[in-house]
């Protein structure tokens, strides 16, 4: 049984491990969590002596087997209330990460359990994020982001690498959705600003943008 700041550590320590695979700083967890350096250092001797964490001298933390598969709890419970919002509830995709960072710390097994079969097994949630399944398995998804496309390529956007509301906001203002196809009409060489085309409208969109959209290319 953990508290609810320790599986936010343990979530936030899982997402940043893609980034710092030989280990995650402290000042790398501190700027994610918001928080001064000197808090996220109690907690990484709390997680260590819990053996939720390996620590190296001047590598920083990895999560243990036992801190990534709480970890991974965290975020399949967090991802299917995602979904169940949107799909039951009618959120809106960017009304839902912060309701769901509430839920995803209920603690019943039965009750996640029954949730992702009411849902039916959903694989990924409102923003494409792959779903662990129950024995904390990944969906794989072969998927590139929209600024890595060439000019002359389409690619139907499979999710977003920003899940903040004013992004989603953004991306609903402008008809850009999971599903819809993007047709790169135009890449500057300048900024890599992007011409593409949404179903028969064309929007020219920033590099910021392009970078925070994942596709599926054909």
């Amino acid at each position: 049984m953990f508290s609810l700041s320790e599986e936010n550590y343990l979530k936030a320590i899982f997402h940043l491990e893609n980034s710092y695979p030989e280990g995650v700083s402290t000042n790398a967890l501190a700027e994610e969590m918001e928080t001064k350096a000197s808090s996220v250092t109690d907690m990484i001797k709390k997680l260590s002596e819990k053996k939720l964490l390996n620590y190296k001298k001047y590598q920083g933390v990895k999560l243990s087997k036992s801190g990534r598969e709480t970890a991974i709890a965290v975020i399949r419970k967090h991802r299917l209330w995602e979904v169940f919002l949107v799909e039951k509830l009618n959120f809106n995709w960017d009304e839902v990460h912060d309701v769901a960072e509430q839920l995803e710390h209920i603690r019943s097994e039965k009750l996640i359990s029954e949730l992702d079969k009411f849902l039916g097994f959903p694989k990924r949630d409102p923003h494409g994020d792959p779903i662990p399944d129950s024995e904390g398995k990944f969906a794989v998804s072969n998927k590139m982001l929209l600024s890595d496309v060439e000019k002359g390529s389409s690619g139907i956007c499979v999710g977003v690498r920003d899940s903040t509301a004013p992004f989603l906001q953004f991306l609903d203002k402008n008809g850009i959705a999971l599903g819809k196809e993007l047709h790169v009409l135009e890449k500057e060489s300048f900024d890599q600003s992007m011409l593409v085309k949404i179903n028969d409208r064309e929007l020219r969109i920033s590099h910021l943008i392009s970078g925070n959209l994942y596709v599926k290319t054909s």
